[in-house]
């Protein structure tokens, strides 16, 4: 079941103006719990075997569609790869103008490729909480397969072999948190990512609304609590329900919920958008231009009934 919260969004969603040292106009993106570019891959082909294998003639995303489903979304997907190959070649990717340290850094320490180090102490710190992160791992993964296997919507597992973060990422995120909260202890900043495991359930659109509440009870019923869930079908860029989890323990997790077309959307047509929206250097005009692409491709996602009326959680005190 592997990955969006989004917030209210301005007119440039999670993003202040800022003046660069040129004096170019600059955004500053605003803490916004987006899935991390490295985390927005390429797993389509997996959600298309999935479906294809389970409904060659009815769910290809190949197929043409049922007139009486509205789908337009897979008619579409030419057409967005188009727009995408314009937009770069309107706007051509850029390398960052910071240079990275390149000295070597200190024996036993870590150093992220934004230039974020871990000392000795702080890396053997992070090490062992990582670890500790990889033990709960199991448990969880096969609760989730559980769930995909018994299920009663077809619910299925999509990008699973992607569900956890590698450990240089995870340093990377401690090392880039520690840098501003020196005193935080390396396992205090990793439980407070949600996402260091992250799974994905994906339903049909006629079975989406049920599937949600039937995975919801299912993990419920596991010991696993819900601590928050962020509905974004009414998102004008982004598609799905994103959760939150806590396992007895206390090892938080994330589940998406997607449809194939909000998953395929997300990891691949809209994900370089995504990056560039986050990248410091991205200009205005080119924020309106990606912004305006992204609302494009999701204003043809079916969204499935009841969908937008899954209401919003918070649990007080997470």
């Amino acid at each position: 079941m592997g990955s969006v919260d989004r917030p209210d969004q301005p007119d440039e969603p999670g993003r202040a103006e800022h003046a660069s040292a040129d004096g170019t106009e600059r955004l500053t993106p605003k803490s916004r719990d987006l899935p991390d570019p490295d985390e927005r891959g390429k797993a389509y082909e997996a959600v298309r075997a999935h479906v294809s294998a389970e409904t060659p003639d009815e769910a290809s995303p190949g197929r043409e569609p049922d007139r009486s489903e509205q789908r337009s979304y897979w008619d579409k997907v030419p057409r967005f790869q188009d727009m995408w190959a314009d937009h770069e070649r309107r706007w051509p990717d850029r390398q960052s103008a910071e240079k990275p340290d390149v000295t070597a850094p200190e024996s036993g320490s870590y150093r992220s490729r934004s230039g974020f180090e871990l000392k000795p102490e702080r890396h053997a710190e992070t090490v062992e909480a990582i670890g500790r992160i990889r033990e709960a791992e199991p448990t969880i993964s096969a609760d989730m397969q559980t769930i995909e296997k018994e299920n009663t919507y077809g619910g299925w597992l999509a990008g699973f072999d992607r569900h956890i973060k590698g450990d240089d990422r995870l340093k990377e995120k401690v090392a880039e948190q520690a840098a501003a909260e020196p005193d935080e202890p390396s396992a205090t900043i990793l439980r407070k990512i949600p996402d260091a495991l992250r799974y994905t359930s994906c339903f049909e659109p006629h079975d989406y609304t049920q599937g949600y509440y039937d995975v919801k009870s299912r993990l419920e019923s596991l010991g696993h609590e819900m601590y928050q869930s962020t509905n974004y079908w009414a998102d004008s860029e982004y598609k799905g329900i994103n959760t939150r989890w806590a396992t007895l323990q206390g090892q938080r997790f994330e589940v998406q919920f997607h449809t194939p077309e909000s998953f395929h959307a997300k990891e691949a047509i809209t994900h370089r958008a995504y990056e560039r929206i986050r990248d410091l250097t991205t200009t205005r005009p080119e924020l309106r231009d990606l912004h305006a692409f992204q609302r494009e491709v999701s204003s043809h996602i079916q969204i499935p009934d009841g969908a937008p009326h899954i209401p919003n959680f918070k649990k007080e005190g997470f």
